[in-house]
């Protein structure tokens, strides 16, 4: 980790693990550099787009300043970013992976959704998200045929006063027991994933699939990474939800199984206390809320969703 100091004294920087002095006089290089690439941006007329760009460049450069990176080393990541653009398409993003990995994803959610009155936590969105999921009635299997234990959801959507929201639209979307969304066995195929309006007072409900944990796509180059570096793939089982309503902040965020056996090792850091759940499982036989024959086990959760304000 390098050390900086005050300008115009040495600074000590660590290279490969051996600290190296850098003299006043490369630290003015280096300084002139970041000035002029700031200057750049003067005659930009988006007063935003002036700001971000300001500021990476400052962030960016710090950090290769800091850490002293090599010719060798940029090279190595340039690499791995072409590599994550040749491996995505229209089913699978690499960026928002490494996003997600790197906790950009869920900094960039808590930046963008601040507590407010006790309105549902959200979390990252994941990379599986897709349009034109099927419209199904309450009470329906989103599952549609994808293997796994059923799974009882049902709860209310209210405002942050607990009145209820009448046709708020939830988005559902999951991974079936081998870990695996419809997508990846087949760009066109839907299954764990429906989409459906709450009722006049709020309420909701659905059969889906018991989450259980499963490793992010690891093939890439972001799978690479978190070998080298000793970490995980392995996600938290989860269910995705995404809510919304006309004068509402629209929530993307996930449930998770109390108990989970990843839980707090989530690869893309998207556990939150107050979205543990308890998934309570059935014994097989045991009579379902709606009449439904089960053959086996099967689970039940509450999940009472309550949406903030928009422009909260």
């Amino acid at each position: 980790m390098a050390t900086y100091v005050n300008p115009g004294s040495t600074r000590t920087a660590a290279q490969g693990g051996v600290h190296r002095e850098v003299s006043p006089e490369q630290q003015a290089v280096e300084q002139q550099l970041v000035d002029n690439v700031v200057a750049s941006f003067g005659a930009c007329q988006d007063p935003r787009l002036q700001e971000v760009m300001i500021s990476l460049v400052r962030h960016l450069h710090s950090f290769i300043r800091e850490v002293r990176l090599t010719e060798e080393e940029w090279g190595t990541a340039i690499g791995f970013l072409t590599k994550a653009g040749h491996i995505t398409d229209e089913v699978r993003q690499e960026f928002i992976l490494l996003s997600d990995t790197l906790g950009a994803s869920m900094q960039t959610i808590n930046v963008n959704n601040q507590a407010y009155k006790g309105a549902t936590e959200a979390t990252v969105f994941g990379p599986f998200f897709v349009e034109d999921s099927a419209a199904i009635e309450l009470g329906d299997d989103l599952a549609f045929g994808a293997p796994g234990e059923p799974c009882w959801v049902e709860g209310t959507v209210t405002d942050t006063d607990g009145a209820p929201l009448a046709g708020a639209r939830i988005e559902v979307w999951e991974a079936d027991e081998d870990g695996l969304y419809d997508v990846q066995y087949d760009a066109g195929k839907r299954a764990g994933r429906a989409h459906f309006f709450s009722a006049p007072d709020g309420s909701y409900r659905f059969w889906g699939l018991t989450p259980t944990p499963y490793p992010i796509p690891n093939d890439g180059p972001v799978g690479k990474m978190l070998d080298t570096v000793g970490r995980s793939p392995l996600r938290a089982g989860h269910l995705h939800f995404m809510v919304s309503h006309e004068g509402a902040r629209t929530l993307v965020t996930h449930i998770f199984p109390e108990g989970d056996p990843i839980g707090r090792k989530d690869t893309v850091f998207g556990v939150k206390d107050s979205l543990i759940k308890r998934f309570e499982r059935q014994p097989a036989g045991t009579p379902t809320p709606d009449g439904r024959a089960v053959d086996g086990t099967w689970s039940r959760v509450r999940f009472d969703i309550v949406l903030a304000p928009k422009g909260v």
